[in-house]
């Protein structure tokens, strides 16, 4: 799939999602068969208010190629200083634009998906954006509209398009959907038909073959995978093997996972403070245990998390019981 100028060595992409998709989770994603990575949601006003709290969220890896920075909001000039202050300092690949979060205080708000309420500022945000990212390829992330009456993705698509995007993310589901119900992938398929540029689909992959089947039977150019890899980090794997029509590699042990883990979260803490990265480890390491029997006193445990020590602890525990386990068995 190529993306303006960009090659990507994949069709599978890791979703940009806030407070999951931190440098240090992209980079295990990446080492597990991710071709294409794009940051947590950045606001360009606070890129143009210089907030220092937002420029670490564009921090790009040093091997982090191709990888886009996804920034969100409606007001044209901030959009186009907060594409160009991203093209000086993150230097990333590709720009994109946020016009799919539903969360309330980003839609109301007039960002996000908020935009889907309004095709003629939509365009005109794209317009701005590409005027601030130079001769980087601009893409978009969107929903299928605002509510199931108002279904706008393929008009705004091919608006998009003539106006230069270089490739369109959809979701298939409208912003009042949240993430409830279940995708639509029609819409994906006629926006992908009626489209020259790529279409990435979105929305219901939650294992391999969820994304061969999305990829198949939409035809788009590549999917990006969202809720489906918390925790699950192998699902770039296992998607690869079923689009190559390969047998679906297992989970690894529980034990391994547990090591993957614990090196998220030591990377975390390097580009962040150990504080921080503990605390955001609480929700991912409850993540990595999904499914595993008996694990309630673990989560308990992790939920108390606040220091790399900590990690290592409940780490011990879990696999001293799984040793156990299989001493008994």
């Amino acid at each position: 799939m190529r993306i303006g100028s960009v090659s990507i060595p994949s069709p599978l992409v890791l979703a940009p999602m806030a407070g999951v998709t931190d440098l240090a989770f992209r980079t295990i994603c990446r080492e597990l068969g991710a071709g294409y990575t794009i940051t947590e949601m950045v606001s360009a006003k606070a890129l143009c208010y210089q907030d220092q709290k937002t420029l670490p969220l564009m921090r790009l890896g040093e091997d982090e190629h191709p990888a886009g920075v996804q920034i969100f909001g409606s007001d044209l000039a901030c959009m186009e200083e907060g594409a160009a202050i991203v093209r000086e300092v993150a230097h990333p690949d590709i720009i994109d634009i946020n016009m799919g979060c539903p969360v309330p205080k980003v839609a109301n708000n007039g960002d996000g998906s908020g935009l889907l309420r309004d095709l003629d500022k939509a365009c005109r945000v794209a317009e701005a954006v590409r005027k601030g990212a130079g001769e980087i390829p601009v893409t978009v992330k969107m929903r299928l509209g605002w509510d199931k009456g108002n279904i706008v993705c393929l008009e705004l698509a091919q608006c998009l398009e003539d106006l230069g995007i270089a490739a369109i993310t959809l979701h298939g589901r409208t912003k009042m959907q949240m993430y409830a119900g279940t995708a639509n992938w029609d819409w994906i398929r006629r926006v992908k038909q009626a489209l020259s540029i790529p279409v990435i689909a979105n929305g219901d992959v939650f294992s391999g073959q969820d994304a061969a089947r999305i990829l198949r039977y939409t035809g788009a150019d590549g999917v990006m995978i969202a809720r489906g890899v918390f925790g699950n980090p192998w699902i770039f794997q296992q998607a690869q093997a079923a689009i190559d029509g390969r047998p679906i590699p297992p989970l690894p042990p529980l034990s391994q996972r547990c090591d993957t883990a614990v090196r998220q979260f030591e990377l975390a803490a390097q580009y962040k403070s150990e504080k921080i990265a503990c605390l955001e480890a609480r929700k991912h390491y409850a993540w990595y245990l999904k499914g595993v029997p008996y694990a309630g006193y673990w989560k308990s445990e992790i939920s108390k998390i606040s220091t790399l020590a900590d990690v290592y602890r409940v780490t011990a525990g879990i696999k001293r019981e799984l040793k156990d386990a299989s001493d008994d068995g």
